[in-house]
């Protein structure tokens, strides 16, 4: 362990200087690997700066994701999958998913498949239609949330009590607070812990408990991914399986250093970290996108969960969109959400009227003026138990408050942080408030 006495890792956020926003465009800096000009799907609401799902494990500052692409008619690849589903047959993909079922199918009284989730409306979709339509015996597993909503709370609950086996993991509550905190510094992407513990989870369990197949819900090429993944229902291994750990970040920190510089174990980083790609290869897990044979309607599923399962909405809104029923589950959403804002100029209001945009429940309009009124709000709701969250607190009788300059995190703190995120060639200061420079509604009055 390297001695850091009087040395902080992370300091306090600057300031920001103003000026490196006022240059010309053309010398304005791009944060991320971004494209300089910003352009907007003529379809959707998309912008070319949405990033790519990757392999979260690669993740470091310096990391230049792929963004959503768009072809020379500013069409985005969202928006073209969203055409391609409209020339499936999907009674011979539904034949297929049957066939996949059979040869998974256990008559031994043991579970046969793996379908992951908290009990949205996607996970209880999924695990009814596999069980009460196609016959199989689900087992569902859940990475808890880092802290429940109410309502998400309930919604998982409910979801048990319409007829499921659920395997549930806690993590280390100390541990994850700090992982956040280091993710929100060093990325602004506090989630982080949270999609890594998730993705990872279930071929853990699937290994630990032979159940070979595992279900996702919904390809990532429905939010922009090469369109090419979608040509096989398979989800890529090396999205949650690796050989070599040598290279590989957490909170955007190389797994030997954590455990070097920052207080941390191997144990503390393991529910974090990938399965080892051998024990896929053993136990021959299968991981597949039940979108793929089922066409996946967002909308259907919320439909469904509340008819067979009693899901509820949230009561309110959730800030930033105005939708009540997607991603309710955890109160650090609202600041994920906001993150993804802040980076890239892509709220979750155009996330949610993209989304139904493509599935043609509202008209490209109607989206322009939900996002020109919602998107980017301030995550204020939960603000207060977020702040405690993240706070790294001394009497937990750990160091990991050593790393800070200040292990306090508070409104005045992540606000100097956001600032130090946004990158010049998106954002301006005018009129002293942050403003973007491009958005998709300007033409609207």
């Amino acid at each position: 362990m390297v001695d850091i006495h009087n040395m902080y890792f992370i300091k306090k956020p600057k300031t920001i200087n103003l000026k490196q926003f006022r240059k010309n465009k053309s010398e304005l800096d791009t944060f991320y690997g971004l494209p300089r000009e910003v352009l907007f799907c003529k379809e959707c609401c998309f912008s070319n700066q949405k990033p790519n799902s990757e392999q979260e494990y690669k993740h470091s500052i310096s990391t230049k994701k792929p963004t959503v692409n768009f072809d020379s008619k500013n069409i985005c690849s969202a928006c073209k999958t969203s055409r391609l589903k409209k020339n499936i047959d999907w009674k011979e993909r539904e034949k297929m998913l049957i066939d996949l079922c059979n040869k998974y199918r256990r008559d031994d009284g043991r579970y046969d498949c793996i379908v992951p989730g908290s009990g949205g409306k996607d996970s209880f979709y999924a695990s009814y239609m596999l069980k009460y339509k196609y016959g199989m015996k689900p087992l569902t597993v859940t990475w808890a949330p880092m802290l429940y909503t109410e309502w998400g709370w309930k919604n998982f609950q409910a979801w048990i009590g319409a007829g499921f086996c659920n395997y549930s993991y806690t993590p280390n509550k100390v541990v994850q607070r700090y992982l956040t905190r280091l993710s929100l510094e060093k990325l602004f992407h506090p989630f982080q812990p949270f999609i890594m513990g998730q993705m990872y989870f279930p071929p853990k369990i699937s290994y630990l408990m032979d159940i070979p197949l595992v279900f996702y819900g919904e390809n990532p090429t429905e939010y922009g991914n090469n369109i090419k993944e979608n040509e096989i229902a398979q989800k890529e291994q090396n999205y949650f399986s690796k050989n070599n750990y040598d290279d590989l970040y957490v909170a955007g920190i190389n797994i030997n250093e954590l455990i070097e510089n920052y207080y941390l174990t191997k144990l503390d980083l393991d529910p974090y970290l990938p399965i080892d790609q051998n024990k896929i290869l053993e136990k021959k897990i299968d991981v597949q996108y039940l979108g793929f044979y089922l066409p996946w309607h967002p909308q259907e599923c919320y439909y469904t969960a509340v008819e067979k399962g009693g899901f509820q909405a949230a009561p309110e809104r959730t800030l930033g969109t105005y939708s009540k029923y997607s991603s309710i589950d955890d109160k650090l959403d609202d600041f994920h959400y906001y993150t993804t804002y802040i980076k890239f100029g892509i709220g979750r209001a155009t996330y949610d009227a993209s989304q139904e945009i493509r599935s043609g429940d509202i008209d490209r309009n109607e989206g322009l003026a939900l996002i020109k009124r919602f998107d980017g709000e301030y995550p204020d709701r939960f603000s207060k138990d977020i702040f405690e969250f993240l706070t790294i607190n001394k009497n937990e009788g750990l160091n990991f408050y050593k790393v800070f300059e200040n292990p306090e995190m508070n409104k005045d703190y992540f606000s100097n942080l956001t600032d130090n995120f946004r990158s010049p060639h998106l954002w301006k200061f005018k009129n002293d408030r942050w403003e973007l420079r491009n958005t998709v509604f300007s033409n609207i009055p």
